[in-house]
């Protein structure tokens, strides 16, 4: 299963998986979240009996399409066959719509803004950060949501480059983007609700035409 673990103002701390093991439960978080994780874990592990150890071995996935990089299990071992290169990952990636921690999302971010709502579970229990997003998905929508975006001309957007909308001339900004071989110049991007809708046109860096796209990207 994949999650979402939030600090207590219900903004993104850490994306983790956690896969069931005979003995133990393995906790998979991006490069870099390994001590917030294991802070947070610590931090509620107050009457349980459980220990916590970090895990070394080979890891890897198979992206057959865009739907797995949100659906394909971690596989303990090295790839069985050829390595992608990280070009090639970050081009699937944005393909998938899939937030990259430190690029896309950061502990700035709600889930609710992002794709990554899909792994926080509106049903259950108790946890941290509980409340304000339910507060949020119960009002309605949040200010700014993560989308696609199809931009005209060669060549990919710069992360952090303004975008104006119909209704606000500072209404979003690139937070990654490559050149897809199906899709071309594509990004991903922070758009004022006002702009969300598939199909709205928006201008990025000032002169550049881009429309909003439903993530994952598919074929016109």
């Amino acid at each position: 299963v994949r999650a979402c673990v939030l600090n207590p103002k219900g903004r993104v701390l850490s994306i983790i998986e956690v896969k069931k093991r005979p003995e133990d439960l393995l906790v998979v978080c991006p490069p870099g979240l390994y001590d917030a994780t294991l802070d947070m874990f610590d931090a509620h592990a107050i009457a349980d009996d459980v220990e916590f150890a970090r895990a070394e071995g080979p890891l890897s996935r198979v992206w057959a399409d865009v739907a797995a990089v949100w659906e394909a299990m971690p596989i303990l071992g090295p790839p069985e066959g050829p390595v992608a290169s990280a070009e090639e990952i970050e081009v699937r990636r944005i393909e998938a719509g899939f937030p990259a921690y430190g690029v896309d999302v950061t502990d700035a971010n709600f889930p609710f803004e992002t794709p990554l709502i899909r792994h926080v579970d509106m049903h259950k229990g108790c946890y941290t950060g509980q409340e304000p997003v339910a507060r949020v998905i119960a009002r309605g929508s949040a200010q700014k949501q993560l989308v696609g975006l199809r931009l005209e001309g060669d060549g990919p957007a710069a992360a952090g480059d303004e975008i104006a909308v119909p209704e606000k001339e500072r209404g979003g900004r690139v937070t990654s983007s490559v050149v897809s071989p199906d899709f071309g110049p594509i990004a991903l991007a922070y758009v004022h609700r006002s702009a969300i809708a598939p199909g709205t046109e928006v201008t990025v860096a000032g002169d550049r035409r881009a429309r909003v796209a439903a993530l994952p990207f598919s074929p016109l």
